[in-house]
């Protein structure tokens, strides 16, 4: 594994009087795609409102390049470097394309804005053609684009996304998660819950499952997803190859390494 870019150890958090996290740890290198795999209710979702300070945190740290940023609020960790992308409400619908980035690039000193979206819109061509155009009027997976675009005009070293492909039709999913590729070769690091397993772990240097809140396995992308137990517990169906996985669990549902 590269050098962690954030690492999250034995974190517990949830809402209000809820606990939804039970100790769970995870480590993202530089420059990697980490999946967040696992059943509805695992905490996958409240695992990255808590990193981005936007769940309660009541034990455990998190660490971002070295740093502990525990409790950190979420605009603190924007201008860290850190950017997380809701599954929903991740756009101004009542703003044109380039508004929303606009308001995006707000958080930047005003003579880092034009270079920050000339490299936006370099990376998504299709929003500087259409950038007058009302997001509420995009498709979905146009949206998630614009949505993603925001993230990025800050300048983020890491991003963490929330369900990317979520209610997206199998075209305009084959070009978020294409989309996603490039950002990796920018170097930017993404930590990606998504119901799409078997698509993320495809992606996904390196992946978790999470469990009732608390870690079950970890491994390589491409070892969880021909995992014949991940397969038929969280896949869908029992792989038919054998498992090359680095995956491992114990009885408590911690993995002794992390």
């Amino acid at each position: 594994m590269s050098e962690a870019l954030l690492r999250v150890e034995r974190l517990e958090a949830g809402y209000e009087q809820v606990t939804v996290l039970h100790g769970v740890s995870l480590e993202a290198g530089v420059g990697e795609i980490v999946a967040v795999i696992g059943p509805n209710g695992a905490g996958k979702s409240t695992l990255l409102k808590a990193v981005y300070g936007l769940a309660r945190v009541r034990a455990g740290t998190v660490r971002y390049d070295g740093a502990d940023v525990t409790r950190s609020r979420a605009h603190e960790l924007t201008e860290l470097g850190l950017n997380f992308v809701p599954q929903t409400d991740n756009v101004f619908p009542s703003l044109s394309i380039a508004e929303n980035l606009a308001v995006a690039a707000g958080v930047l000193p005003r003579s880092d804005r034009p270079a920050a979206l000339m490299r936006v819109h370099e990376l998504f061509p299709l929003l500087r053609e259409r950038r007058r155009q009302r997001a509420g009027t995009l498709s979905g997976g146009q949206r998630k684009l614009v949505a993603l675009a925001r993230a990025l005009v800050t300048g983020p070293r890491l991003l963490l996304l929330d369900e990317p492909s979520a209610g997206l039709a199998p075209r305009a999913m084959d070009e978020v998660f294409a989309k996603l590729s490039e950002i990796r070769e920018l170097g930017i690091t993404i930590v990606i819950v998504e119901q799409n397993a078997r698509r993320a772990l495809a992606l996904a240097d390196r992946g978790y499952v999470l469990e009732l809140g608390r870690n079950r396995y970890e491994g390589t992308g491409s070892g969880l997803l021909h995992d014949p137990k991940v397969a038929e517990l969280y896949l869908g169906g029992v792989v038919s190859t054998a498992s090359s996985s680095t995956s491992t669990s114990t009885p408590g549902g911690m993995n002794p390494a992390t």
